[in-house]
This record gives C-alpha cells, sequence and structure tokens, in this order.
C-alpha cells in the first residue's frame, strides 16, 4: 500500500473515532413533540407516567395512556391537569 492510501485510512479511522462522541441530536429524542394537549377525559386515562429529563431529552414529559387501545396522549406540563398528577405521581412514589 503507498503512503497515500495508508494517510487516508488512518485518516478516516481518526475521523471516525472523533464523530462517535458528538450526539446526533442536540436536543435529544424527546416522546413529546410540541408542547401537548391540556386536557384528557380522566375517565379515559388508563395510566399516567412522568419522564424526567435525561441524556436523551433534557424536558420533562407526563404521558398518559388512553383506554380501550386509544393511544398515549402527551399533556402540556403548564396545564392544571398535569400539576395535578405530577403531585399525584410523587405522591404515590413517596
Amino acid at each position: 500500500m503507498s503512503v497515500k492510501g495508508t494517510v487516508i485510512v488512518l485518516a478516516v479511522i481518526f475521523c471516525a473515532t472523533i464523530v462517535q462522541g458528538f450526539p446526533m441530536f442536540k436536543g435529544g429524542r424527546c416522546l413529546c413533540i410540541g408542547p401537548g394537549v391540556r386536557a384528557v377525559k380522566v375517565a379515559d386515562i388508563e395510566k399516567a407516567t412522568i419522564i424526567y429529563p435525561s441524556n436523551n431529552c433534557d424536558k420533562t414529559e407526563v404521558i398518559i395512556t388512553l383506554k380501550a387501545h386509544k393511544g398515549q396522549r402527551c399533556l402540556n406540563l403548564k396545564s392544571k391537569q398535569a400539576s395535578i398528577i405530577m403531585k399525584k405521581i410523587k405522591r404515590m412514589n413517596f
């Protein structure tokens, strides 16, 4: 192998090791896109989950799982229902 080929291979390996440490997405991978809904019918709620900031996402998320396989909704953290749910979940965990 020529010197030029060796230099190119070493440069590619060097760049690959540097790029591996850079995050692909600056904000992370949050589950909730946008602000979320303000409220959900209490009768439709099957489960509520709070996801705290981590390496993947830098914001707190409140995710509501609906009954009858209707999917999941993200609650707006500034809404009254979200603050009530967060208080109840924190109280249950302590």
